[in-house]
């Protein structure tokens, strides 16, 4: 599971883009707070903490506002700048401890298939499984080993070993990885560009035409 963070948010009363431009300024990242039906609140939080909560991998956090207790929150939409550098907005959804909720979750794959050894391609059809569990029980991936994934086999959704707790909401039959023969490029067709041999004609045809050209 992945590590726990506390973030500390201080409310904003202010909004628009250069309000959030210079809280960006500032080392601060600018974001909202809302859901299970209580009010939405623009906050803004230390870059510093916020962006190494995000790159460790944390879904679920707990967010101190001021004086109010913990509340935990699910870390629901990260927008970041074009160079993918610098976070410019986050969005939490507020959510109980108890809570189940559907989420994505990326697929690891682990090992070496041998069917690449035997002339095979490795395709990975789903990069993440959509997934159902306690908020608590986020896995930070689906790990599926490919060591016994040999040439023309797969791996199905219904035959992963999941996390306690966590239920695949994907088709059972659905591929996950599976190693394909390489594809031959078929040879390109050889074009004759050689005058068309001409059949049945005559000597006398042949002088005819010579003499003709005279």
């Amino acid at each position: 599971m992945a590590q726990s963070f506390v973030l500390n948010a201080v409310e904003r009363p202010d909004y628009g883009t250069r309000v959030a431009r210079k809280l960006r300024k500032s080392g601060l990242v600018p974001a909202v707070i809302y859901g299970h039906k209580e009010a939405n609140v623009a906050v803004s939080i230390k870059s510093e903490e916020v962006t190494k909560a995000i790159r460790t991998g944390a879904r679920l956090v707990d967010l101190k506002l001021g004086e109010k207790s913990l509340e935990k929150a699910l870390i629901r939409d990260v927008q970041w700048d074009y160079l993918g550098a610098d976070i410019l907005h986050v969005d939490f959804a507020r959510v109980g401890a108890d809570e189940r909720i559907a989420i994505d979750v990326r697929v690891e794959l682990r090992g070496i298939a041998p069917g690449v050894a035997h002339g095979g391609t490795l395709i990975q059809p789903l990069h993440s499984l959509h997934v159902e569990c306690l908020v608590t029980n986020i896995p930070e991936s689906i790990r599926v080993s490919i060591n016994d994934l040999d040439l023309n086999q797969s791996i199905h959704v219904n035959e992963l070993k999941l996390p306690e707790g966590v239920t695949v909401m994907n088709e059972a039959d659905a591929i996950v990885v599976q190693v394909v023969p390489q594809q031959v490029e078929a040879a390109a067709p050889i074009v004759d560009t050689s005058e068309p041999e001409v059949i049945g004609r005559t000597k006398a045809e042949e002088e005819a035409e010579a003499e003709e050209k005279k």
